[in-house]
């Protein structure tokens, strides 16, 4: 069977995935190690019989709901490739904002030496290993990555490792429930909390999407479980109050949140003493990070 005859068939039994041919495109250049170029010029060359067996299988776990990230372990953020696993949340091109913003701030800063960062529910890592691998000449940061579960925070760690190499050794990785173990100040915040309300994140899960409740669900108490709330702000209230014990004088706390919600963390922000807050917008023109100096 030729590239161009799997695509096709593979296509046609994803036909209900909302990428189809991107999904099958992803698969075929993991498996065939291929860039976009190569594949394109590879259509009409056979597929070997062990790669087709691991295709079918690939295919047909994406027909089950699995997302590709998940079925190839790998996930393109912000230029760099990650590891996931269904440990984590799959990074999403609307975070890349963050990064963006936090990296501004940086640059707008150039009176510190070295700026304490801290990248509070990193999950895979994606924003806090971004930005260090991203900084301005002459910027540099000690950057501390925090999350409740010790499964995400093992991938962050072996995403520092393969991204920053040495400077890995540098970071510090902390497991923890919100700021509970956190110690001392940082110069900036940023932050990709839970912030989907809890009925939307059991019915996002029900399509076998597969990425963890704990990382999508924003109505949690402090032991994680459902408050019977149904907004999406419970987590992000007790986060912006504890943030504030944590950051330095003028430091920056950067969040990202859903576009529904924004507008109210925002005032949030505002009630609890930061200034200058902003909303920033994503990609799809929608309300995604919230920023503000405390």
């Amino acid at each position: 069977m030729t590239v161009w005859q799997f695509k096709k068939n593979a296509v046609n039994l994803l036909k209900d995935s909302p990428t189809p041919s991107l999904d099958v495109d992803v698969l075929l250049q993991f498996f065939l190690n291929l860039d976009k170029t190569r594949l394109l010029m590879s259509r009409d060359e056979s597929v070997p019989d062990d790669i087709l067996l691991k295709l079918n299988s690939a295919v047909e776990q994406r027909k089950n709901g699995l997302p590709v990230a998940y079925i190839t372990g790998h996930k393109e953020f912000f230029g760099l490739d990650f590891t996931v696993s269904p440990a984590v949340l799959i990074p999403k091109p609307d975070t890349e904002l963050l990064v963006e913003l936090a990296l501004n701030s940086i640059e707008s800063n150039p009176a510190l030496n070295i700026i304490r960062v801290l990248d509070m529910c990193t999950g895979s890592g994606c924003v806090g290993i971004s930005l260090f691998k991203s900084l301005p000449p002459g910027a540099q940061i000690e950057l501390t990555l925090a999350d409740i579960s010790s499964d995400a925070l093992q991938i962050a760690e072996i995403n520092a490792e393969r991204l920053l190499k040495r400077a890995a050794a540098d970071i510090q990785f902390i497991h923890t429930n919100l700021f509970e173990n956190i110690s001392g100040t940082f110069d900036m915040i940023v932050t990709n909390p839970p912030y989907v309300r809890h009925n939307e994140a059991v019915e996002l899960l029900q399509d076998g999407r597969s990425e963890p409740l704990l990382a999508l669900d924003g109505d949690v108490t402090p032991d994680s479980s459902w408050n019977g709330l149904n907004d999406g702000l419970s987590l992000i209230k007790r986060l912006v109050i504890q943030a504030k014990e944590h950051l330095a004088e003028g430091g920056h706390l950067l969040m990202e949140t859903g576009c529904d919600n924004a507008e109210k963390t925002a005032d949030f922000f505002t009630q609890n003493g930061f200034t200058g807050v902003k909303i920033a917008k994503d990609i799809n023109g929608l309300l995604r990070v919230v920023s503000g100096t405390y």
